[in-house]
């Protein structure tokens, strides 16, 4: 299946591709007793809809520190094919700060200043630690952002407005930033709190609404998802009332908006894309 710019594909094809991974890392998380929950969108599907919201087309769990470096250090070992683990431990050009869980047996390309292939995958938040000292709290999120905003623009395609002066700023960070630098500096800021002995936690993908109490996120239980029981929140009401506020009521339908990656093929391995030469124009 090959679909160019238009978010036109079959949802839940993609949908039930995207629950296999799931169980890829529900089977190693359960035989390595490792902690992880549903998450963001996923998380309010599992309860309003015990499923994907009908048109959401990409899946998120989290993870606590500890537990989610334990899983990248032996992904490669645990991670039954066609599935792997890549992030900022193993791709050096690689423009978030967290992980993926890929199918590698697809490709998907998210935007077009973002020419990165992978395949269709399940992202996986690290959760952190977090002070309750606003001042603290305030300057360290600025720190976060900043080099956020920096690899963002780094890894971004210098020329997506052309050769003009709007490139000027994207080709001087390739001059003074490596992505693998500013990886580095961005895993440390986020793991400057520790998880244990904190009282509140955070995911920085929210950034500040990412922040809560401790609590909320400790303590798992099964849910139905799409006909799968995956784990997720027991204090779940408190996450999802914190994030979407009446989470039990669907948005408008001008707001029901699905993905539209600029490219995706669910029958293509992303490595045989990048060898083929990727998008040929």
């Amino acid at each position: 299946m090959r679909l160019i710019n238009e978010a036109n594909y079959d949802i839940k094809t993609l949908q039930t591709r995207l629950i296999n991974i799931l169980e890829g890392i529900d089977k190693v998380c359960a035989e390595h007793n490792l902690t992880y929950f549903l998450w963001a969108g996923t998380m309010l599907g599992a309860v309003r809809h015990k499923g994907f919201i009908p048109w959401d087309d990409d899946m998120d769990i989290a993870m606590p520190r500890k537990d989610y470096e334990i899983l990248l250090a032996h992904s490669n070992e645990w991670m039954p094919e066609p599935f792997e683990v890549i992030g900022p431990h193993n791709r050096p050009d690689y423009p978030y700060p967290f992980a993926k869980v890929v199918d590698a047996g697809t490709t998907v390309i998210e935007r077009p200043d973002f020419k990165h292939p992978e395949g269709i995958y399940v992202d996986i938040f690290p959760l952190d630690g977090m002070t309750g000292n606003m001042r603290d709290r305030k300057f360290h999120m600025k720190k976060y952002k900043f080099y956020r905003h920096m690899l963002f623009f780094r890894g971004r395609d210098p020329f997506k407005h052309g050769k003009g002066p709007r490139s000027w700023f994207p080709l001087l960070l390739h001059q003074i930033f490596s992505m693998e630098g500013l990886q580095k500096k961005l895993q440390k800021i986020m793991a400057r709190y520790d998880y244990d002995n904190s009282e509140f936690v955070i995911d920085y993908d929210s950034c500040e609404r990412g922040i809560v109490p401790k609590y909320v996120v400790e303590g798992v239980v099964d849910f139905e998802f799409g006909g799968k029981v995956f784990k997720g929140l027991k204090n779940y009401d408190a996450y999802l009332s914190h994030n979407y506020g009446d989470y039990m009521t669907p948005p408008p339908k001008d707001k029901q908006i699905q993905h539209n990656f600029y490219y995706i093929d669910l029958d293509m391995p992303y490595r045989e894309f990048i060898k083929n030469g990727g998008m040929k124009k």
